[in-house]
C-alpha cells in the first residue's frame, strides 16, 4: 500500500483511533474523508485541515450505506482506500437470560457494517490504482475478553473475513488488517485514562511506521498486541485468556 497521494475513506473518524489515524494519514499528504454518526465530532477531526472532509453515516442502516457509497464515489471519484474502523464494545453477562440488544447491535456495527460497505464500494475500488481495504480488528480477535464476548467474536470474524477478502482480491486490491491492543480511547467509559492500556499517540506512532514499510505487512501489529496475536501458536492461549479475565 502506498501511504501518500491517496483518497482515503475512514469510518469511525470522529474519535479515538479513527480520528488519530485519519489525521496522521492526512499529515502524510492524503485526501481524507471521515465518516461517522456525529457531525460535531467529525467537524472537530477535520478542523483547519484542507483536503479533509466529513460525511455523516449510520453504519447500522444497510440502505444508508448504499446511498452513502453512491454519494462518495460521485463526490470523490479518486477514492482508492477504505478503512473500516467504526466499532462498539459492550460488556455482557452470559450467566442468565438477558436482553440481546447489545449483542445484536455489536454484530451489526462491527461485522455487518464493514461487510456491507466493502460490498457497496468494491466495484469502484477494484478498478482504482493503488487500491486498498484496511479492516480494523483487535487483539481480542485472537484471545477473547470474556466480559465482552460478542465484541471479541465480531473481531475474530473480521479477522477471518479479511483473510478471505485478501485471497480473493489478490492482485487487484491490497487488503490489510490492523489489530490494535487495548488503547487509551473512549471505546468504553473511562478507558482513555485507564492504566495498562497503550497511550493513543504511542499506538499511532508505531502504526504509521508499520504502514510505511515496503511491502506493507498484511497484518499491522504493534509490539504490545503480539502477546494476543501469537498466544495460541506459542502455547499460551489458556494462560492469556485467564490473564485478560482477571484484569
Amino acid at each position: 500500500m502506498k501511504t501518500v497521494g491517496n483518497t482515503i475513506l475512514f469510518t469511525g473518524g470522529g474519535s479515538g483511533i479513527g480520528r488519530e489515524l485519519a489525521q496522521r494519514f492526512h499529515d502524510l499528504g492524503n485526501a481524507v474523508i471521515v465518516a461517522g454518526r456525529r457531525r460535531e465530532a467529525l467537524e472537530e477531526t477535520i478542523a483547519g485541515r484542507e483536503r479533509m472532509s466529513a460525511l455523516t453515516l449510520d453504519v447500522d442502516d444497510p440502505e444508508a450505506i448504499m446511498a452513502f457509497a453512491r454519494r462518495v464515489v460521485t463526490e470523490y471519484p479518486e477514492l482508492n482506500v477504505l478503512i473500516n474502523n467504526a466499532g462498539i464494545m459492550r460488556s455482557e453477562d452470559l450467566t442468565r437470560r438477558r436482553d440481546l440488544a447489545d449483542a445484536e447491535e455489536t454484530i451489526v456495527t462491527n461485522l455487518l457494517a464493514p461487510i456491507r460497505l466493502i460490498n457497496a464500494l468494491i466495484d469502484h475500488l477494484a478498478v482504482q490504482p493503488d487500491a486498498a481495504i484496511i479492516n480494523v480488528s483487535s487483539g481480542l480477535a485472537f484471545v477473547p475478553l470474556s466480559a465482552t464476548p460478542t465484541y471479541s467474536a465480531t473481531k475474530a470474524a473480521i479477522h477471518s473475513y479479511t483473510v478471505s477478502l485478501r485471497t480473493q482480491l489478490k492482485g487487484k486490491v491490497d487488503v490489510i488488517e490492523l489489530a490494535p491492543p487495548g488503547v487509551q480511547t473512549e471505546l468504553t467509559p473511562g478507558q482513555s485514562a485507564r492504566d495498562g492500556y497503550m497511550p493513543l499517540d504511542q499506538f499511532a506512532d508505531e502504526v504509521m511506521t508499520l504502514f510505511q514499510q515496503q511491502p506493507t505487512p498484511g497484518e499491522i501489529l504493534v509490539e504490545r498486541v503480539k502477546l494476543l496475536r501469537w498466544a495460541e501458536r506459542d502455547g499460551r492461549f489458556d494462560q492469556v485468556v485467564g490473564m485478560l479475565s482477571a484484569r
